[in-house]
């Protein structure tokens, strides 16, 4: 295959799949959890499927969250409402 194609397919499918729930799960990740998936984007980066100038997952989440916070950015309104828990023992 064409590195065009292959690279497509990385991101599209692997990285897809790859930090699918990182949004849930990001936060609670120990560093090496991080340190180990920042390891394997850079795999990536150095069998030239991704580039160097793109996203790192740690990117990403930062970028998930200024959109999940953020009233008046345009897929607001497609995410669910926050709920605010108060627990008393």
């Amino acid at each position: 295959m064409c590195n065009d194609v292959l690279r497509h397919i990385y991101r599209t499918v692997v990285l897809a799949k790859f930090l699918y729930v990182s949004p849930a799960w990001w936060g609670f990740a120990m560093s090496t959890v991080k340190q180990r998936t920042e390891a394997f984007i850079r795999r990536g980066v150095r069998l030239s499927l991704y580039g160097d100038s793109d996203s790192t997952p740690t990117q990403l989440e930062d970028a998930n969250e200024r959109i999940r916070y953020n009233k008046h950015h345009v897929v607001q309104q497609l995410l669910p409402d926050h709920n605010s828990h108060s627990y008393s023992l």
